[in-house]
């Protein structure tokens, strides 16, 4: 593996005999932190509107469910 930092990025390369599913985690993980680096949300409203997400689904999908 060689990691390279230049003034605008950090190059990651890795052989290709690494699993791609687990490259891919990697990878989505790090784009998870690019996004949420400029964030101002606080933690208390991501949890509320987690919360309410979960309950909208759980109201339109719980019939598949409980059958």
């Amino acid at each position: 593996m060689i990691i390279e930092r230049t003034d605008k990025e950090i190059l990651i390369r890795i052989p290709g005999s690494i699993d791609l599913a687990g490259a891919q985690r990697i990878i989505d993980y790090i784009r998870y932190q690019e996004i949420t680096s400029k964030s101002q949300a606080l933690q208390l409203d991501v949890d509320k509107l987690a919360g309410e997400v979960n309950r909208d689904w759980w109201e339109k999908n719980k019939e598949s469910f409980l059958k």
